[in-house]
């Protein structure tokens, strides 16, 4: 079973998705130090990936030389809806900020899933073809498949996993379960919980104030079965295919 990129998706290609593996990561402002602990993980088992960024960071330079990586955008117009201007006073103003980090992105997935369809006209205008703003559990039963979306340019891709939710669900940590699923395989990762290989929620919460002191933030690290055996686990798991 083979690891892919968003970008590489054709709807009117079966064989460009069924039976893969689009692992997705939302950075979500991680520090460095949390980051480059996804990265090893990707290089080390040479896979494609892509990441929805939401910063500048120098790993971006790192990302972007290695030929698996995607770099897509993850905007965030949670502080829009409620008044606050720091990444625009409006839609264009908002996507030229992530563009502006990630020019070549054609993906995207907005922070919270946000998404309507004026939002949706503008990431075509911005370039972005590839919209992951559609959760649908893998225990729903529903068989997941990329689509177009009613411009055709636009292509909606939806995805089943996403370890939060995991945590919110109480899911058992069963790789071959969750594999064992016709529909688009779109995994959706958070560096902070792979790092943190967070099995519940509270342990997330628990560390918040530790996020930037990569010291204090390794206390808080999960020794049993978690996010990051998960991640681990799928990928073997998916290279053995």
């Amino acid at each position: 079973m083979n690891f892919e990129n968003i970008k590489n998706i054709d709807v009117n290609n079966l064989k460009s998705w069924r039976d893969k593996i689009f692992l997705t990561f939302d950075i979500d402002w991680c520090s460095d130090e949390v980051l480059s602990y996804t990265l090893d993980i990707v290089e080390k088992y040479n896979i494609k990936a892509t990441f929805f960024v939401t910063h500048k960071t120098s790993l971006l330079e790192r990302m972007k030389v290695n030929p698996n990586i995607e770099l897509g955008i993850h905007p965030n117009f949670n502080p829009l809806l409620n008044g606050d201007f720091r990444y625009g006073t409006n839609i264009d103003e908002v996507m030229n900020y992530y563009k502006d980090i990630v020019p070549e992105a054609v993906s995207v997935r907005s922070h919270s899933m946000t998404q309507n369809s004026l939002i949706l006209d503008n990431f075509e205008k911005f370039g972005l073809f590839y919209d992951c703003n559609t959760f649908i559990p893998f225990s729903s039963g529903i068989e997941l498949q990329p689509y177009e979306h009613w411009t055709e340019k636009l292509i909606k891709v939806p995805y089943y996993w996403e370890d939060d939710i995991h945590c919110i669900y109480n899911w058992e940590w069963d790789v071959k379960k969750i594999m064992n699923y016709s529909g688009i395989k779109v995994f959706d990762f958070h560096p902070i919980h792979i790092f943190l290989n967070t099995e519940h929620l509270d342990r997330y919460e628990k560390s918040r104030e530790w996020h930037n002191c990569t010291e204090n933030l390794q206390k808080q690290i999960y020794n049993g079965f978690g996010t990051h055996y998960f991640l681990i686990d799928l990928i073997k798991k998916g290279l053995e295919k």
